[in-house]
């Protein structure tokens, strides 16, 4: 380094010592070897140039800012301008740490010899087993517990002959998996194909099936354990089995504990001949769930369509059954324990069928039939739900769709409590700010979707497209009565945004680790935040981007607490929590999962949750 520029750098940091009021000083957490140019050392001044406190940056916030170089953070920020970081993506994903999907290794193609894949990842299986006759190819260990997944399987087993396909354990505990399944057994003659423990306990699924198994003739698929215990993704069945001879398919235990979760069969077994299609407890003891069915059986010939115990004990499925069955011929339809505290639409169901055999069994509430045969249904027990009722007081009856520990009353934050701490664990892909100086110059609106698509390389219905979307929308919704929201992607747009909410005088506050996650703790000692007197504050949450987005709100009329947390049989301390009670809930839904959990309604209780790992708030610095 030459002595001009050794000394600007030397001037500069020492500068970072700044005065505060009454004379104090502040030196902040730069070493020396620290370049004063890259994106952490302008967020270290940034902090403290506008948080008036005798403290040095958050090691939180710290954590979270962008790793990039000079030289680098100079590069993105020039091509960002350009509109050009897409030609860059691998590199400025990688060093940014940002989250994007990986390109597929290259792909297999046809083989002659059975296969027994173990411990495999991210392939391109692009006409794997094409025109294979007989034999046997199994999946074992595929993909578990991956943190980003994409696997594609093109034209897999097309227009084989008595060819056998397993897949076991595929996917398991994966964290935002990417899998598509297109023309997957197309024109294939009997065989089998067979998935069980398919993708369970993962986070954002998205799992597309197009053309599976269509035209194939006496080809039996099956699912076993689908996606059981998974969080907010979407499934979706194209064309499934259309236009097959004899085609039997089972779902067994098909989502069963999901939260959030949407499926959509498109098509399914539609022009079907003497098809068999069973769901075995399909969503049993889930969340807001979304399921549509579009065509599915339609103009089917002898076939057989069940649903046992669908969506039993459910809280709030919204079904959508549109021209199910139509136009078919001699099909049966049976729904048996159909039980659903949501809302159901069946439009032109069974509609121009001969000879249609439809049958509802246990029927849920809250639904609407549309155009629908009016010859061979019978609704037995109609409009009697089994589902548990939602009755206030303790919640045990609906404890199953809310998770334990993850809402408490206030009361319970005092020493010696033993209570259930939900799973608080970070589930996201782990990620960083941008640096302000590239942020400004990428578009963050539905408006220019087309142009984030281009940027982060994501395809039309992708994973990456939904997230983008989901991320967009949920940043551009209106802010609820009292709320002010913002979403913000770098260090310094949290700082603004907390400091117009509080004032300068604030710090951060959140959970110091995952201990006591998913068990029992007992509380320790309870210190309230400003001496527990009701007050405001600025909660942030992850959303779910390719670069760290908090959706950042004001939260008004709150207590805020740091709260010990105790193992509790030796009563050693294991974490420092802090939890937030939400003293005004007038303006939340009756359906919110604290109501499920606690009982009573809205403006009638308190609520409490812990703030999760990676998340945090904002609250004045006074005790």
């Amino acid at each position: 380094m030459s002595k001009p520029l050794f000394f600007f750098s030397l001037f500069f940091l020492s500068s970072l010592n700044i005065n505060l009021a009454g004379g104090r000083r502040l030196s902040v957490n730069l070493s020396a070897e620290e370049n004063p140019f890259t994106p952490k050392a302008f967020v270290v001044r940034y902090w403290n140039k506008e948080i008036h406190i005798n403290f040095p940056i958050s090691s939180f916030l710290l954590s979270k800012v962008s790793p990039l170089n000079v030289v680098d953070s100079a590069t993105f920020t020039k091509l960002a301008a350009q509109n050009k970081l897409s030609t860059q993506l691998p590199a400025f994903c990688s060093l940014a740490n940002l989250f994007c999907f990986p390109d597929l290794s290259s792909s297999l193609q046809k083989h002659n010899s059975d296969s027994n894949f173990a411990k495999y990842i991210q392939k391109d299986f692009n006409n794997y087993g094409n025109g294979r006759p007989g034999g046997v190819d199994s999946f074992k260990n595929y993909s578990d517990n991956e943190n980003v997944v994409i696997d594609s399987f093109r034209r897999y087993s097309r227009n084989s002959v008595g060819h056998d396909d397993r897949f076991s354990n595929y996917a398991p505990s994966t964290n935002v998996p990417d899998q598509s399944f297109n023309t997957y057994g197309t024109g294939a003659t009997v065989g089998s194909s067979e998935f069980k423990n398919y993708q369970p306990d993962t986070n954002v699924p998205n799992s597309r099936f197009s053309g599976y198994s269509g035209d194939s003739n006496g080809r039996a698929q099956s699912f076993k354990v689908y996606s059981q215990i998974s969080n907010a993704g979407s499934q979706i069945f194209s064309s499934y089995g259309r236009n097959g001879n004899g085609v039997p398919n089972t779902f067994t235990s098909y989502s069963p504990g999901t939260n959030v979760v949407g499926s959509g069969f498109s098509g399914y077994g539609q022009n079907g001949n003497e098809g068999s299609d069973n769901f075995t407890s399909y969503g049993f003891q889930s969340n807001l769930m979304v399921n549509v069915f579009n065509n599915y059986g339609s103009g089917g010939n002898s076939g057989v369509e069940t649903f046992s115990s669908y969506v039993e004990q459910t809280n709030l499925a919204d079904d959508n059954f549109t021209s199910y069955a139509k136009n078919s011929n001699d099909e049966k339809v049976n729904f048996a324990t159909y039980a659903n505290t949501g809302v159901d639409n069946f439009i032109s169901y069974g509609q121009g069928a001969d000879k249609p055999k439809v049958g509802f069994k246990t029927y849920g509430s809250r639904t609407s039939f549309k155009s629908y045969s009016k010859i061979g249904l019978s609704f037995k027990r109609y409009n009697v739900s089994s589902a548990p009722t939602m009755a206030a007081g303790n919640g045990k009856s609906v404890k199953r769709w809310v998770e334990p520990g993850k809402f408490f009353r206030e009361s319970m934050l005092k020493k010696g409590t033993v209570m259930e701490m939900p799973d608080i664990e970070d589930k996201m892909p782990k990620r960083s700010f941008l640096p302000r100086s590239i942020l400004s110059k990428i578009p963050f609106s539905t408006s220019k979707l087309s142009e984030l698509k281009q940027i982060f390389n994501a395809a039309d219905n992708s994973s990456m497209e939904n997230i983008i979307t989901d991320a967009l929308r949920e940043c551009e919704r209106g802010p609820s009565p009292g709320e002010t929201k913002r979403c913000v992607g770098s260090g310094e747009d949290l700082i603004d945004f907390a400091t117009s909410m509080l004032g300068r005088n604030i710090m951060i506050r959140t959970t110091q680790n995952i201990k006591g996650s998913k068990q029992q703790i007992m509380i320790g000692s309870v210190k309230g935040i400003n001496g527990g007197k009701v007050t405001k504050s600025v909660s942030c949450h992850q959303s779910l981007y390719p670069y760290l987005i908090y959706y950042c709100h004001s939260v008004p009329k709150v207590r805020v607490y740091e709260a010990e947390i105790l193992d509790p049989n030796s009563k050693e301390k294991i974490n420092q929590g802090v939890a937030i009670c939400h003293l005004d809930t007038s303006q939340w839904s009756p359906s919110h999962g604290a109501f499920m959990a606690l009982g009573s309604g809205p403006g009638h209780i308190e609520v409490c949750h812990w703030i999760f790992e990676n998340d945090l708030t904002w609250t004045v610095a006074a005790n």
